[in-house]
């Protein structure tokens, strides 16, 4: 069979910049498997696909002219169905047959054809033939139309063909397809459109238009000298991101990092131009976030740093064009910011025309949710938990209690929901709250923890800084479970549209890496007292939620299920121990006692709860009776507890939890003894008491850092 390189384009009107890359990447990989599954494609073909805002495109290589034919064997019927008593065929067969195309009539030799072969208990007909392989025409055809179908377009648009009549349904306007196999076309069409070899290049950039193209191999080169566009997204990424480090150079400045907004002025240029403007310095005095987010959100314009990572009035603008004189393009540019920054500074200098302070009465007027009242209401709810949460982590910070600091700034931190600015910019809740609080004269402590109460919002954010931010942080997540889990608002499926799941973690991170005295009972607890006791009591719901959440977690950080099972299974109350935890099970888990001491854990663990609720329910809590220890394993099990606990204690109380578990390293020998050798449930109730005893002796050494039952698979 010929394999040569196959080219599919699509041409349309200009693409959701967010969504090309994953539209691009979708477009390739949807006809390499449709192509792969009909035997046109290889083991050996590779994929490369292109994106540009007006062409998603893929080149595969090693692709058949036809599919090989392959063998089929189709299971017909039962035998004692298709066949009567001389062996003739029945009226069954010859219309099971007929649908496979074969006419018994005309076919005389068709039953030699058949085979029978068992199916089960019983004995079936098959017909073995040869499937031809499919034209790659046809093969296209159907990868083609399989991957339209199935691309992930945010929004589907209805648009009217050429004639005037038929209308088709796409992410944007299709205009031209190309499908080139070597240098041959192939008859393909979609959308209303059959494929040739033209393609368009740059709008103005182009050295001719079309650009007829030579075979598929030459496509991306063609497009870059003749049309002017750089067709592969990554390329085209590569190219601005080394511009944009270029002209920052010039400057002696550094673009500001951002890859989502890379990606997506990427995907709004065809062949990137990056040219440097300016603004007026008295601009400088606004916030740099208020600046930064103006210029990347409406604009798209990359901010330039200095050496110390401070706003300077430089920026990069990335242009689709290339003139001979850029001045105009980059007058154009400086004088549509200069509207969006005299904005941001005209919101900052009104906001700080009042304080924080005077604002928090409007809260009552702002709707929080319609059954948990306003957010007034729910900032008394979070003032009463951050209070509680600063008593419990006690102390003082500059001569005020944590609690009265965790209070003032609970009280403050949703004020400047109401200021001008975070009302045209809701990403700057919190950071705004924080420069305003600065002005009116609060704690430096107070302004970080307005600031840091939303922390972290993303995976991989930075935690609050202080013990103020904490208690607060801690407070604002608690409240959002309690109230949204009280009126069964939870998350279901992929769906969490009060992204409680994110709450949750931020709740875990700050318990495990800051090491919080605080066990998660007791918070969920206070979250809800904070709520009229009408409200949905939901305490073990949530906490269910935040232990999920916690296994997740731990297991995403490369602990195995049985490793994260064992730990969580004691449910420490203080959660900063349990990385420690897990990794004192990883190594115990390395020792080659430990497959023989976790079955041995098990098995010590299925008699004490057969034991509990009976009448040896006591024996477990009594100390054990050396005068009772009659057998030697038992007396040689118990003189290796003693021995082993006290060591096993000692390093479990100065935080040596590996070596903790190593201690039990000398137990394996007297307990497989033990077990061999002694019967537990003795008919003498004062040995079985004393038996059961001892076992509880060697379960609580066994369990104090994890429940080592749990590694047994």
């Amino acid at each position: 069979m010929t394999a040569r390189n196959l080219l599919v384009e699509l041409r349309v009107e200009e693409l959701p910049p967010k969504a090309l890359k994953r539209l691009g990447e979708a477009f390739g990989h949807g006809l390499l498997a449709s192509l792969k599954a009909q035997g046109l494609a290889t083991g050996t073909s590779v994929l490369t696909t292109f994106a540009t805002p007006r062409r998603l495109a893929a080149h595969v290589s090693h692709v058949l002219l036809a599919a090989p034919d392959k063998p089929v064997s189709h299971k017909l019927m039962p035998a004692t169905v298709a066949l009567d008593a001389s062996g003739k065929p029945t009226p069954a067969l010859i219309k099971k047959l007929a649908t496979l195309g074969v006419d018994v009539a005309a076919e005389a030799d068709v039953l030699s054809r058949l085979a029978r072969r068992a199916d089960g208990k019983a004995e079936a007909l098959f017909l073995d033939a040869v499937q031809a392989g499919a034209p790659l025409a046809a093969g296209l055809q159907k990868a083609l139309d399989e991957t339209l179908a199935r691309l992930p377009i945010p929004k589907v648009m209805q648009y009217q063909l050429a004639d005037g009549w038929q209308s088709v349904s796409f992410v944007r306007p299709a205009h031209g397809i190309v499908a080139l196999h070597g240098a041959e076309v192939v008859p393909v069409s979609a959308l209303g459109l059959t494929a040739g070899r033209q393609t368009q290049g740059h709008r103005f950039e182009a050295a001719m238009d079309p650009v007829v193209l030579q075979d598929a191999d030459h496509y991306a080169r063609q497009l870059d000298e003749q049309g002017g566009v750089i067709a592969g997204f990554e390329a085209r990424r590569a190219e601005l991101l080394r511009q944009l480090h270029a002209a920052a150079a010039r400057e002696g400045l550094k673009p500001i990092e951002d890859d989502a907004l890379l990606d997506e002025v990427t995907a709004l240029v065809e062949k990137p131009n990056v040219l440097t403007c300016r603004f007026e310095r008295e601009y400088l005095a606004v916030p740099p976030e208020c600046l930064i987010l103006t210029m990347k959100a409406n604009q798209k314009y990359f901010p330039l740093l200095d050496a110390e990572s401070r706003l300077t009035e430089r920026f990069l603008v990335v242009s689709n064009i290339r003139p001979a004189d850029a001045s105009r393009v980059v007058q154009g540019n400086e004088r549509v910011v200069r509207p969006r920054l005299a904005d941001a500074k005209f919101f900052f200098d009104q906001d700080r025309k009042r304080t924080l302070a005077s604002r928090v009465p409007g809260l009552a007027r702002v709707v929080y949710h319609g059954k948990l009242g306003t957010q007034g209401e729910r900032v008394e709810r979070v003032r009463q938990i951050a209070r509680h949460i600063g008593e419990l982590l006690g102390g003082e910070r500059g001569g005020l209690a944590l609690a009265d600091l965790a209070d003032e700034a609970a009280t403050l931190a949703k004020a400047d929901l109401l200021t001008d600015m975070v009302g045209e910019f809701p990403e700057l809740q919190g950071i705004m709250g924080a420069y305003y609080a600065r002005h009116d004269g609060h704690r430096e402590a107070i302004a970080e923890a307005i600031e840091d109460h939303y922390k972290p919002r993303f995976a991989g954010d930075t935690l609050p800084r202080g013990e103020v931010g904490l208690a607060l942080a801690l407070a604002d997540k608690l409240e959002t479970l309690a109230g949204l889990f009280g009126i069964g608002q939870l998350p279901t499926g992929d769906k969490d549209p009060f992204g409680l799941r994110r709450h949750a973690l931020g709740v875990i991170r700050m318990l495990i890496e800051r090491d919080l005295p605080l066990a998660v009972p007791q918070l969920v607890a206070l979250a809800f007292q904070a709520f009229p006791a009408t409200h949905g009591q939901a305490q073990a719901e949530v906490q269910h939620f935040i232990v999920e959440r916690l296994v997740g977690a731990l297991r995403e950080q490369g602990y195995s299920a049985q490793e994260v099972d064992a730990v969580v299974a004691l449910r420490p109350e203080r959660w900063g121990e349990l990385p420690r935890r897990l990794a004192a099970v990883r190594a115990f888990a390395a020792m080659p006692e430990s497959a023989s001491l976790a079955a041995a854990n098990k098995r010590v663990g299925n008699i004490l709860r057969k034991s509990d609720g009976g009448d040896d329910a006591a024996a477990v809590q009594r100390p054990v009776d050396a005068a009772l220890l009659l057998e030697p394993a038992e007396r040689e099990l118990h003189a290796a507890l003693d021995a082993v606990v006290p060591r096993a204690e000692r390093a479990f109380a100065a935080g040596d939890l590996a070596g903790s578990l190593r201690e039990l390293a000398a137990l394996k020998a007297p307990v497989d003894a033990f077990f061999d050798k002694v019967m537990v449930n003795a008919e003498d109730p004062a040995l079985r008491r004393n038996r059961l005893a001892l076992l509880a002796m060697l379960h609580h050494v066994m369990n104090r850092v994890a429940d080592l039952s749990r590694l047994v698979t």
